[in-house]
């Protein structure tokens, strides 16, 4: 099932106004025994984007990923807008399924005003651009089956559970099969696609679950094609009692921050 599917599904729905949006999603999107979070975290975006004004450009969203999501089985979607000022807007969304809430988001969307105060990043990243994806994606049962829908070229960095030295990823990532036009919602998808960065130091399997995810959307976004690739770095930022903060960075082609990523990660071990 293509992304493009998923969310034109929830754009059609969106234009009811008085219903709540539902679907499903089959197997090829799971990830052990729930949906891939970067896909529900998605979906669940853009049900709130189809509820704000198109001025207003996502600048943060906040998830939390309470409970598991079954593939292949009817979940819905309900957005409350918090409240819509005049240049903010805040709105929650919420993924339920068997009358259990499963994810919980709140996004912040703002419009581009005149400033004073006029900081540029200058963070950069130095990994040459990929010629093609080198990531291993069809490991039966070990591999997540939601990675067949992406491209993954590692420049540093392991494979969970080889015992690696440092819990760095850097790499590049992209959609396999093009999204017909690129949008935050594609961006949202992509994001979350790497393995938490401290399952590479573990010398066998092990439980992880994302609890909490936090990012944010630096604009204005330069225009890019489905099929460019994207560069990721992510680094541990501390790691004790089974919890992991970790923070990441994203590039596009071009070379220009587009999103700060940071997880809160239980690891079972």
């Amino acid at each position: 099932m293509h992304i493009d599917t998923l969310l034109n599904s929830v754009k059609q729905q969106a234009k009811n106004k008085d219903c709540n949006i539902i679907l499903s999603v089959d197997s090829d999107w799971t990830q052990g025994r729930t949906l891939y979070g970067g896909i529900s975290a998605s979906l669940v975006y853009q049900a709130m984007r189809e509820s704000v004004d198109t001025d207003k450009v996502m600048r943060s969203l906040s998830t939390n990923f309470i409970g598991p999501i079954e593939a292949d089985s009817d979940f819905s979607i309900i957005v409350d807008v918090l409240r819509e000022g005049k240049n903010v807007t805040q709105v929650v969304g919420r993924l339920s399924q068997a009358n259990k809430v499963a994810v919980m988001c709140q996004a912040s969307f703002g419009i581009a005003r005149q400033s004073e105060v006029v900081v540029s990043n200058d963070l950069q990243h130095k990994m040459d651009y990929p010629q093609n994806p080198d990531y291993a994606t069809q490991i039966p049962k070990v591999i997540p089956e939601f990675l067949k829908h992406f491209d993954l070229a590692k420049t540093k960095g392991g494979l969970p559970f080889t015992g690696e030295k440092d819990s760095d990823v850097h790499g590049w990532m992209r959609f396999k099969e093009q999204p017909s036009h690129f949008y935050d919602a594609h961006l949202i998808a992509l994001i979350d696609i790497w393995p938490p960065t401290v399952l590479q130091l573990l010398h066998q399997p092990a439980m992880a679950s994302t609890m909490s995810w936090n990012l944010e959307f630096i604009h204005p976004h330069q225009k890019i094609s489905g099929h460019d690739w994207f560069a990721y770095q992510a680094q541990t930022r501390h790691a004790a009692d089974g919890y992991v903060h970790t923070e990441a960075n994203i590039w596009d082609k071009h070379g220009t921050l587009v999103a700060i990523s940071r997880q809160v990660v239980a690891v079972f071990a």
